[in-house]
């Protein structure tokens, strides 16, 4: 009988090389908090470019700023600047770090499930349980979160 390949086998192992995945999820959730100031923070700088028109879509402004900031972060060094703060960064499932189509699928996969109830706790409870601590997108995406120091 075949073996079955692991398509991740390029990554730390959750088991005997845990410290690449501890503390992740809580991490995360720092990430995601420094990231949501940031943007909008970005947002009220622009908001005067707009005229103060962005105030009416301003739920817009908020998408289309938040995915340009975290598409151009993550493909540039394959973390957000919440990230980088958190001592966390994707890779994908050769352990490469992500390049910018990489980037854009992961944040389109970000947006659409902080959209959706269902599918941002389903993202939630994968992370909280799964041995990666990964996401709904990246378990799509065959992305990880990982520490950067405890990284080799």
């Amino acid at each position: 009988m075949p073996q079955l390949r692991d398509p991740m086998n390029h990554l730390p192992d959750p088991i005997t090389q845990s410290s690449s995945y501890t503390n992740v999820p809580a991490k995360r959730l720092l990430a995601w908090i420094f990231d949501a100031v940031f943007v909008l923070g970005l947002c009220l700088v622009v908001l005067p470019f707009t005229g103060f028109l962005g105030i009416f879509f301003l739920p817009l402004l908020w998408l289309v700023v938040g995915f340009a900031y975290r598409t151009i972060t993550i493909s540039n060094n394959s973390a957000t600047w919440g990230m980088r703060i958190a001592s966390i960064e994707l890779r994908n499932s050769s352990g490469a770090k992500l390049d910018f189509t990489e980037a854009a699928l992961h944040t389109f996969g970000y947006t659409i499930s902080i959209g959706m109830f269902l599918l941002q706790a389903a993202s939630i409870i994968l992370m909280c349980a799964s041995l990666r601590g990964q996401s709904l997108t990246d378990h799509v995406l065959g992305t990880v979160m990982l520490n950067r120091l405890a990284r080799s």
